[in-house]
């Protein structure tokens, strides 16, 4: 009866713990959604709801749900910043072609992966500086504001899990625009050096106040259908996010996922 006792007592002791140090955390979480469309702006492809979890303020988590144009949600991505804001650890999974695909650390390593089936395959990434991974793009432009507002092109190498490798890209700017009113900054990602005349270059369009990501215009990360090319898509964000309850975050991490058909 003691040991029980101890034991008991003991757990809600941890309890406590972990309860107090997330209250003293100021854990809040923000909401946006964004539209995929075809390039044409003609269908709505899919959907993706972020949820974004902060810790005094800093960017430690998010949940991304993306749903078909019927609302079903097909994949869902998880991402920690924990340890590194712009090559974060991610796992992203669609249920229509039972694919999943991320990075992951041990020792502060960085390794990418990707699951087909049953069949997994791991690749340890080579030690670099500048490396960047899925929506650490976003940290990346932040991060180097001031030097990309001076017109300088920036050096990156980002992380592509289905290739097991990362790439040389440019990062630059290509001039102000107008986005819902707005005044915004283009900038256009690509690959470096002959690659890239293979392959069309990403533009990402970014608020003037605030710095918010509003339009993304390329490949997307989500495949066709057939599981062979990936998406070309106008993702459009909008001017603000907004406060939702922890509870909606860990809600969109337990969502059952379903097959659907993308529109093509």
């Amino acid at each position: 009866m003691k040991t029980r006792t101890l034991i008991h007592n003991t757990l809600w002791a941890l309890a406590g713990a972990l309860a107090t140090q997330n209250a003293l955390a100021n854990v809040s979480v923000r909401y946006e959604q964004g539209s995929a469309w075809n390039l044409q702006r003609t269908r709505l492809l899919y959907t993706e709801s972020h949820w974004l979890q902060y810790e005094d303020g800093r960017l430690q988590e998010r949940t991304v749900l993306y749903r078909c144009s019927d609302g079903t949600p097909f994949a869902r991505k998880n991402v920690s910043y924990r340890n590194s804001a712009v090559a974060p650890e991610f796992n992203f999974q669609d249920r229509r072609l039972n694919y999943q695909e991320g990075l992951s650390r041990k020792n502060n390593r960085a390794s990418l992966w990707y699951q087909k089936g049953d069949k997994r395959s791991e690749q340890p990434l080579p030690a670099t500086s500048n490396l960047v991974a899925d929506s650490g793009f976003d940290a990346f432009i932040k991060s180097r504001w001031q030097q990309l507002n001076q017109s300088r092109e920036l050096p990156l190498q980002f992380a592509v899990p289905a290739r097991l490798k990362s790439y040389g890209f440019v990062l630059a700017p290509s001039g102000e625009t107008r986005y819902l009113n707005t005044t915004a900054r283009n900038f256009t990602l690509g690959l470096d050096g002959w690659l890239g005349f293979f392959a069309p270059d990403i533009e990402v369009t970014y608020s003037l106040d605030g710095q918010r990501l509003l339009r993304f215009k390329g490949l997307s990360n989500i495949l066709a259908n057939d599981g062979k090319s990936q998406i070309n898509a106008q993702i459009e964000f909008p001017l603000a996010d907004q406060a939702v309850a922890e509870t909606e975050k860990r809600q969109a991490q337990t969502v059952l996922l379903k097959s659907c058909q993308l529109r093509s």
